[in-house]
């Protein structure tokens, strides 16, 4: 059985807030892949990584940088940035 990280709850966190937010069907956090493309392949718009941002800043209590937008494409990306912010909290 493999060890849970910090990042894979991280990750399953970040998945739960994203299909709540965004009312995502016939996916758990669990089945959630973490490495697929939100824009590209889930059609997820900038407003819904605003949202999901506004959220995620609000759960974690860390600032994300608008300028960052772009380069969280995945919910491991994503994962990882916050691990990043929270370190140095």
């Amino acid at each position: 059985m493999a060890v849970e990280t910090e990042l894979d709850k991280i990750i399953l966190h970040v998945a739960k807030i994203m299909i709540d937010e965004l009312k995502l069907e016939d996916v758990t956090a669990e089945t959630f892949d973490p490495d697929i493309d939100l824009v590209d392949e889930v059609g997820i718009d900038s407003m819904d990584l605003a949202t999901v941002a506004l959220v995620l800043r609000d759960e974690y209590k860390v600032r994300i940088d608008e300028d960052d937008y772009p380069k969280l494409t995945t919910i491991r990306l994503i994962s990882e940035y916050l691990q990043r912010k929270l370190a140095v909290v």
